[in-house]
């Protein structure tokens, strides 16, 4: 064997294709390096790896043959699968709950999964960056804008004992 041979082994990834797992791996990084930057839950190593695991398993449901083959069910399966795991990265914390956000974040980075393996690589690469801006961008007006942070963050204690609410 020769080098061009193994280089032709080791580099080809048929039936999947190398511009959709890399667009899979971008999305996922982008969304994951702001979570990470801001110290949040589901950071670059886990979006990259929701995104890359959608793409993988909605390509490869496109190739199975057969007469009761419907790759709509895997869609389907991969959204109940998913939200498995977002609804683990929910907890309740001192009678609040938290990590909503990063679930959702989880829910999208699974579509963008979906739209990168039925082939929207550049809408899926646009709609990463318009995710990472509402994830920024809505900490910056609620910075900004007192009012809207108003009942969604704020702690909340609960005193069962004295059946009263302390905030």
């Amino acid at each position: 064997m020769n080098i061009t041979t193994i280089l032709s082994v080791i580099t080809d990834v048929s039936p999947f294709e190398w511009h959709s797992i890399g667009a899979s791996v971008f999305c996922g990084a982008v969304v994951g390096l702001e979570r990470q930057i801001r110290g949040k839950p589901v950071g670059i190593r886990t979006s990259s790896l929701i995104t890359l695991g959608t793409y993988l398993f909605i390509t490869s449901a496109f190739l199975l043959q057969g007469e009761i083959v419907d790759p709509s069910r895997v869609i389907g399966q991969v959204i109940t699968g998913i939200g498995f795991l977002g609804a683990g990265v929910m907890l309740a914390k001192d009678g609040a709950v938290v990590g909503v956000t990063s679930a959702a974040t989880i829910w999208v980075l699974a579509s963008l999964g979906v739209m990168i393996g039925v082939g929207y690589l550049i809408p899926a690469i646009k709609l990463s960056l318009l995710v990472v801006a509402i994830l920024y961008g809505v900490d910056v007006l609620e910075d900004r804008l007192k009012v809207l942070s108003r009942g969604v963050h704020s702690r909340v204690k609960f005193s069962f004992y004295k059946g009263q609410q302390n905030k």
